[in-house]
């Protein structure tokens, strides 16, 4: 039985000698990955400054003869920035505030496209949670769940806005417009929350609910269609694969559009309703404090 544990204990030893060798490796490995990143960074700048000067070039000499040269230029960018995507990139001013000086770049590419792919269902989910959530809210008054409810829309438009920005780090093109958006929501759940119990916000509550319960379902069939559609122009080489599903109606979305209009305008006239009725809400606050 001794011989035995000594035994074992010395083949540990040996297997711990190879993961010691792997782990030097592994070591050297990064540093020479960091090594060439910075020299395809530089080699990067140096195409990009050439590039510069030659279009400068061309642009003054006004000469057919450099068509083809302009061609290739045009090439040679889209190469760039396929290059850029597998380097690691800096973070920007809003996930530095948010996390720190952190690296949020993720190189391998099925690791991007599965990120992307848990965003989306983040998106999906957290909408189902909305239509339960607005649908009890519905069916019972409790200050609680409503609390709970508003939360639940804080921490999702924040942690949209957080995900979105490592996403755009990544090299998804999500708009500047699209992700004020979801800030502005963010800001809007937040005062909601605060928002005190009364008159005003039990007039305001049920036509909250109903939107909230009627954008969770726009939402979920916006989800199925866009990702169909996107799923066929990647197929086709017309959309970049870390795209994503977004709500609204955006040029690429007429390839087989039929059925989404109806609710796309139920829910910007909802919007519309809703700004009218808090606009009445304040002015009616407004004149009870002068009469009081």
């Amino acid at each position: 039985m001794a011989d035995s544990v000594v035994d074992d204990w010395h083949e540990l030893n040996e297997d711990f000698r190879r993961l010691e060798a792997a782990s030097k490796t592994y070591q050297e490995k990064l540093e020479e990955v960091t090594k060439w990143q910075k020299e395809c960074e530089k080699q990067i700048h140096h195409q990009k400054y050439r590039m510069a000067i030659i279009g400068g070039a061309i642009k003054r000499a006004q000469d057919n003869r450099y068509d083809e040269i302009k061609e290739e230029m045009m090439k040679r960018k889209a190469q760039l920035h396929e290059i850029q995507q597998t380097l690691p990139k800096e973070s920007g001013t809003y996930l530095k505030v948010i996390l720190g000086n952190v690296n949020v770049s993720i190189l391998n590419k099925e690791e991007k496209l599965k990120y992307k792919e848990e965003y989306e269902k983040f998106k999906l989910v957290l909408s189902a949670v909305a239509f339960v959530l607005s649908v009890v809210n519905l069916l019972f008054i409790s200050r609680r769940v409503e609390r709970l409810y508003l939360f639940v829309l804080v921490w999702y438009y924040s942690t949209l806005t957080i995900r979105e920005s490592i996403l755009r780090v990544n090299g998804s093109r999500i708009k500047g417009w699209w992700m004020v958006h979801h800030y502005i929501s963010a800001i809007a759940a937040a005062v909601l929350l605060i928002w005190p119990e009364g008159e005003t916000w039990n007039q305001f509550r049920t036509t909250f609910m109903v939107f909230n319960a009627y954008l969770s379902v726009v939402q979920y069939l916006q989800f199925v269609y866009q990702r169909g559609v996107l799923y066929r122009l990647k197929a086709l080489g017309e959309r970049d694969n870390m795209d994503i599903t977004i709500e609204g109606f955006h040029f690429w979305m007429w390839r087989g559009l039929s059925f989404l209009f109806p609710f796309l305008f139920v829910v910007y006239f909802f919007q519309f309703y809703i700004a009218c009725s808090l606009y009445s809400l304040i002015q009616s606050l407004k004149s009870k404090i002068v009469d009081d």
